[in-house]
């Protein structure tokens, strides 16, 4: 496992809840840190394999583009985006830095980091997989009614199957 990480991405952006903000807008400061297997990518050296840091710093602009009320949206914003883009990740960590907010003070800088760790065992058969948790997860495609799969849930504590558990009961 490695952690790839970028960090210090600058942008100007018009997020706040007040209306000077998003008129005036402000700078912003964008951390991004991914746990994920580099191992294929180390022996093929074929960017294809790992997480393309510059695909990262697009997602970011974009997302900074789209005003918010909240930097907690905006980090969401981006983590949501990273996650569908990278499915090899097994864990995440974004930080938005709003710097000088307007506080009716000297306040160098106001943030939020949200994280996610994806990495999670079969409920049935104990392998480790990756599971988002939300209706981006691959299992939302399974041909098994949605009453058995929350049955089989249920089954198995509560916890995700993998795919091949999943494929398993499909035959």
């Amino acid at each position: 496992m490695a952690v790839i990480s970028l960090e210090g991405m600058e942008f100007y952006a018009k997020h706040g809840y007040y209306d000077e903000e998003t008129i005036i807008g402000g700078e912003y400061i964008v951390d991004v840190h991914i746990k994920t297997n580099v191992d294929k990518a180390a022996v093929s050296d074929d960017l294809g394999e790992t997480v393309n840091y510059e695909t990262v710093y697009l997602i970011c602009k974009a997302v900074m583009k789209k005003p918010a009320k909240l930097i907690e949206t905006v980090a969401n914003r981006i983590a949501l985006n990273l996650k569908h883009q990278f499915r090899n990740m097994s864990e995440l960590s974004v930080k938005v830095i709003k710097k000088n907010p307007p506080l009716g003070g000297t306040v160098a800088s106001a943030s939020i980091e949200v994280d996610g760790s994806y990495t999670k065992k079969c409920g049935r058969c104990s392998r480790p997989m990756l599971c988002y948790g939300d209706n981006s997860c691959w299992c939302m495609d399974t041909l098994i009614y949605q009453k058995t799969l929350d049955q089989m849930r249920g089954h198995y504590g509560n916890q995700c199957l993998c795919k091949q558990c999943l494929e398993f009961f499909q035959a």
